[in-house]
């Protein structure tokens, strides 16, 4: 596949087909995020991207898993995903899921009959950025969402059948925000009860503009914020990670069963973690 700009996907569609149906972020001003800074957001012509899809059919019939980029194709209008969607079926005979980025509010432009809709026309994990539950974090830093809204947007996307996975950011809040947001965080995600749970941790990258106040946290400050939020958790059935190379231990597990394993892992190697800076950071986020 040739791509027009640089291309970004969760770790878990490493081998799924990834077509760019869009350019961009439609929102693009989290000062968290530097992914699509100075790319102007733009809709690809529809017969540019149907061709993509029957070249691609064509090439590499078998395919089952596609991604569809970049941020927010959720915001693309019902009808446009529904063709999209009826594309990708007809050209990949044995095609088991599509699944893309979401923000909450481009969830909740769409009725609960049209999210059915395309769960039907095999949509099936969104990718959520909640970054936090803390409502006055997520205005500082720009999210362009609620809490409240995303919170909603999950429950009513997971009651269809859609699976979310959704992303939370250690370290967002910074060190005078730590316990705020780790509490706010676990409370907001008691109530979205989330089939998938990924932790990242927040590191200042190039195209980030974070308010003058921030002090980043350490990478123990960082572990022990997420022990912190597993504390508070009371998922009922959530498969957890903390396994990008962002995060100073790598995690994985199944909420409840696991949680205090979890939690006892990441204590017992706190000691050994950086007490005055980030430690070791990844080379690519």
């Amino acid at each position: 596949m040739r791509y027009t700009e640089r291309l970004f996907r969760p770790p878990a569609e490493a081998v799924s087909l990834i077509f760019q149906v869009a350019l961009g972020c439609p929102h693009n001003t989290c000062r968290f995020c530097g992914m699509y800074k100075g790319v102007p957001y733009r809709v690809r012509p529809l017969d540019e991207v149907l061709a993509e899809f029957a070249e691609a059919g064509r090439l590499s019939p078998s395919e089952r898993r596609v991604f569809l980029a970049d941020g927010d194709v959720m915001a693309l209008s019902f009808e446009r995903l529904r063709a999209l969607l009826e594309a990708l079926d007809r050209h990949f005979p044995q095609l088991a899921r599509v699944n893309l980025y979401a923000n909450g509010s481009s969830v909740l432009a769409k009725s609960d009959a049209e999210l059915a809709a395309l769960r039907g026309l095999k949509l099936s994990t969104l990718y959520v950025g909640l970054e936090s539950g803390d409502e006055e974090l997520l205005r500082r830093v720009d999210k362009g969402e609620t809490a409240e809204g995303l919170c909603e947007a999950v429950r009513r996307a997971q009651a269809v059948g859609l699976t979310c996975s959704v992303m939370v950011l250690l370290g967002l809040g910074g060190r005078a925000g730590s316990a705020r947001h780790a509490d706010a965080t676990a409370a907001l995600l008691n109530r979205m009860q989330p089939r998938l749970l990924s932790a990242l941790r927040f590191v200042e990258v190039p195209g980030a503009d974070m308010d003058a106040g921030y002090v980043p946290v350490t990478e123990r400050e960082a572990a022990a914020e997420l022990v912190r939020l597993l504390r508070g958790l009371q998922l009922e059935r959530t498969v957890f990670r903390a396994n990008h190379t962002s995060n100073p231990v790598p995690l994985e597990g199944r909420l409840p069963r696991d949680r205090d394993a979890l939690v006892a892992r990441l204590e017992s190697l706190l000691p050994r973690l950086d007490a005055r800076g980030p430690g070791r950071l990844p080379f690519a986020l």
